[in-house]
């Protein structure tokens, strides 16, 4: 009787591996999109914000709704997002251009062996592809891309160059012959910081062709699990889409982001304050915020254009899908504009997670994570190995609990001007303290004021909060990097 238990027994354990083993893993479909703040209307939901895509998205997801990046800026973020490593060990904070390749290697001693996300992937056993926008690469610099070709199985088009051939531009007329004054931010001459339809239909627009791409790798037949990385590059500047969606944000309907002036009473002063001032010396800024949420509306469509790519494939069952964006984005608030500061809506970011068959979809978690959190998060997910390099906490307690309380807290740092060392900003579910590298200090109560109007870092009613959070900030900050001047990868003149 023994005998035959013990056999029975075999068989089953013997069973039980061979149904293990023949589990296929997940795909993955991770989006990542440029500048795109919280104003989306599972977020925040601006006035006259349009995004019926990420509430379809919201609905069939995870949203985490006090999720910030590592650094207010293209470059860091993206780095940190693509190995897991923050700017706080990287040194790298801020944009550095004129790379022609995976310069962030020579730029941190940190990074020199890093593995990328999608290495990682591909190294067990994944198929991994990559399109548009992921690494940093602008609209308007042909050639300087700090993505690294060596890190994916395939590449649309030339990942050394992967967006700007895909764009077309308006026909400008000069600020002069427009009635404006000189001194456009970014020059006046290309207009790159502006807001103009174009005339062409959606077809041959960048995002378009990407997005087209990648329903073509969904729809293919796989011999290995699919690691998809999708780069979406609006609503990055120059907001420049099709006639069709500043019609959806008529002018005399545009509502301008909360603001005071006295905002900056009590705070630091942005560094980008004089593109405030040519903005509203010269009556753009509803203009501008017409062509951002023209921008947004045009993104939510691709986005919608994705989602039925992926619902009509044989993958839709068992695919992991992860929306971010690298940083959040001023229209005026607090008299900026763009990204490189530290406030909330600098650093907010929107993250929408699902993983078939765990994560509690409709549910939004107000628990604060960083963006690094990302790598560690996909390889429990896909039952990989997480890298000695990554610095994040997995968010698959979160994703299956998202009400479920922690002590997270959310770490955001940059370099200011010339400073060599960083700046912080961090989160709790109520509470962000922003300490600069001078000492400065803010302190906002963002269930009370989300709008960060007033500092409370000054009086001593929030003594505790404040001496709270300061415990946490970073020993020990890597110092700033700066362009290795020996590079190979720096990008050489024609």
């Amino acid at each position: 009787m023994n005998r035959i238990c013990l056999g029975t027994l075999c068989v089953f354990i013997i069973g039980c591996q061979q149904l293990h083993a023949e589990q296929p893993k997940p795909n993955v479909l991770f989006i990542a999109i440029d500048d795109l703040n919280d104003y989306i209307s599972p977020l925040d939901n601006q006035p006259g914000v349009k995004t019926p895509n990420f509430e379809r998205l919201a609905r069939r997801s995870v949203t985490f709704a006090n999720a910030h990046c590592a650094a207010p800026a293209c470059h860091p973020s993206r780095v940190a997002v693509m190995t897991g490593v923050h700017s706080v060990s990287s040194g790298i904070y801020t944009n550095l251009f004129k790379a022609h390749g995976p310069r962030w290697r020579d730029e941190s001693p940190k990074l020199k062996n890093a593995t990328t996300i999608s290495q990682h992937f591909r190294d067990h056993g994944y198929y991994a592809v990559g399109g548009g926008k992921l690494f940093h690469t602008l609209q308007w610099t042909p050639g300087d891309s700090q993505n690294d070709p060596n890190v994916w199985d395939e590449y649309r088009g030339d990942p050394l160059d992967p967006i700007s051939k895909d764009w077309p531009r308006p026909e400008l007329i000069s600020d002069e012959k427009s009635g404006l004054t000189p001194g456009r931010p970014l020059g006046g001459r290309y207009q790159l910081f502006g807001a103009k339809p174009l005339q062409v239909p959606d077809e041959q627009t960048g995002d378009h062709m990407v997005v087209d791409w990648a329903a073509e790798q969904l729809s293919k037949s796989h011999q290995k699990p699919l690691f998809l990385a999708v780069g979406l590059f609006r609503p990055h500047i120059p907001f420049e889409v099709p006639q069709a969606y500043f019609d959806m944000h008529p002018l005399e309907s545009i509502q301008l982001p909360a603001h005071r002036e006295d905002d900056l009473d009590d705070a630091r002063i942005p560094e980008r304050q004089h593109w405030h001032k040519w903005v509203t010396d010269n009556g753009q800024w509803k203009k501008f915020m017409q062509g951002y949420l023209a921008c947004i509306s045009y993104t939510d469509h691709q986005l919608g254009r994705l989602l039925d790519a992926l619902d009509a494939s044989p993958l839709k069952e068992n695919t992991i899908v992860v929306l971010w964006t690298d940083h959040g984005f001023h229209i005026g608030e607090k008299e900026n504009w763009e990204k490189f500061c530290l406030w909330d809506q600098t650093t907010r970011v929107p993250l929408f997670i699902h993983a078939p068959e765990m994560s509690a979809d409709g549910q939004t978690c107000q628990q604060p994570t960083t963006l690094t959190d990302l790598f560690p998060t996909l390889c429990e997910l896909a039952d990989l190995p997480i890298p000695e390099q990554c610095e994040g906490v997995s968010l698959v307690p979160q994703i299956r609990k998202p009400e479920e309380l922690t002590n997270r807290l959310s770490l955001t740092s940059h370099c200011f001007g010339s400073d060599q060392t960083p700046s912080h900003a961090i989160s709790d579910t109520q509470y962000r303290y922003i300490h600069y590298a001078d000492g400065f200090e803010e302190l906002y109560d963002l269930n009370a004021d989300p709008n960060e109007f007033k500092n409370l870092a000054g009086g001593t009613a929030y003594q505790e909060v404040k001496d709270r959070l300061k415990k946490e900030l970073p020993n020990g900050s890597a110092p700033r990097r700066k362009v290795p001047i020996d590079s190979i990868y720096n990008l050489k003149k024609p």
